[in-house]
């Protein structure tokens, strides 16, 4: 008598998620995706857990400031910090030394809480089995001394260099090539040492490229050339456990070649600098003073499903809190008239008249 096997739909896919929880900085997701982390847990939190395993994220530069730096270093450090290889390419002649500008963790009580207060914690209690869909979604501190799926991170002071001096950073520089063909074999080769094995990932890794299109570049005229290393990077990560970040500045492309630079990002993100004297933006939004600038998520990945992403909001304002960590927050409006708040509900009553009387409230 044959061996009845459970029957299982076409549609499904054989996804060991046992095996990729595992994995250092690796965060399981619905619909059997995995997520990396971005560095910034406002930014995981805003994403729905992270970058996707296996996508591409394309940053769209603002050729005012390099805000777009913030990201990748914060990108850079957390892989870092999980011992997770790491591949980085830039128009600079000496793209190790950039290495060293990298953030560095902050400590426990200096970074942010992501936690419940403690007296909360004590007058709600939980299900242990249902602890799990609690207090985990932007920070998963792993047991054993591990490193946090996501820190918080001092841009003033430096990664220890032990952190970036093995043998899995690997550095490029794209200023001497002629062409993207020495980018495209090098990233051919780190894909293939953390290719997934029988479906299953066995290691992450990423991939971050700075300003793609810089004219330093010999290539960036190329925009046939650049248009193909983009779809073949962007196969090569999906058929591996890495993600891609690449930033560029939209300005330097022809609008006809952004616009399909656009359609094949997974997740697209743009960063914007705010005028230190701008008034008009000043009386519409509160805390003007302390941003650094404005960051607009576009697109979000969504693999294994066809449920867009629906956000609460798609641009956030950049600030640094105590002037070490990035932070990001919603855009609120000031009060009309330089009012404390109260506008709204002073002029809320129920009666057409401004005349108060018993009746109103």
């Amino acid at each position: 008598m044959a061996s009845s096997r459970p029957r299982t739909s076409s549609f499904s896919r054989n996804i060991s998620s046992a095996a990729t929880s595992q994995i250092p900085g690796v965060k399981l997701g619905p619909n059997g995706t995995s997520f990396l982390s971005s560095g910034i847990p406002d930014l995981d939190q805003i994403l729905g857990g992270g970058f996707t395993l296996g996508s591409l994220v394309m940053i769209m530069e603002d050729p005012e400031a390099p805000h777009h730096m913030l990201l990748l270093r914060n990108f850079m450090s957390q892989g870092l910090m999980h011992k997770q290889p790491l591949l980085y390419a830039s128009p600079e002649r000496d793209p190790r030394g950039f290495l060293g500008t990298l953030p560095s963790p902050m400590a426990s009580k200096e970074g942010k809480s992501h936690e419940q207060p403690a007296d909360q914690d004590t007058n709600l209690r939980i299900a242990w089995q249902y602890k799990k869909y609690f207090g985990e979604q932007n920070s998963e501190v792993q047991r054993g001394g591990k490193a946090e799926y996501c820190n918080d991170f001092d841009l003033r002071k430096p990664l220890e260099r032990h952190f970036y001096s093995g043998q899995r950073v690997d550095c490029i520089s794209l200023r001497d090539s002629p062409n993207l063909e020495p980018l495209l074999e090098r990233c051919s080769t780190f894909s293939a040492q953390i290719s997934k094995s029988d479906g299953n990932i066995t290691c992450a890794g990423r991939i971050a490229i700075q300003s793609l299109c810089s004219p330093q570049c010999d290539f960036s005229d190329k925009d046939w050339d650049m248009l193909s290393f983009i779809r073949s990077l962007k196969g090569m990560v999906r058929s591996s456990g890495a993600v891609a970040v690449i930033s560029f500045p939209p300005s330097l492309v022809s609008p006809t070649f952004v616009k399909r630079w656009l359609h094949l990002a997974d997740t697209l993100i743009s960063v914007k600098a705010i005028p230190d004297e701008d008034k008009e933006l000043a009386k519409l939004l509160t805390g003007y003073q302390d941003m650094l600038g404005l960051l607009s998520v576009h697109k979000v990945a969504r693999i294994n499903t066809q449920v867009p992403a629906i956000l609460e909001a798609t641009t956030f304002s950049m600030k640094l809190r105590k002037r070490r960590a990035l932070v990001l927050e919603c855009l609120n409006q000031a009060p009309v008239d330089g009012s404390s708040g109260s506008s709204y509900g002073t002029s809320g009553s129920c009666s057409g008249s401004s005349k108060t009387g018993n009746h109103d409230f």
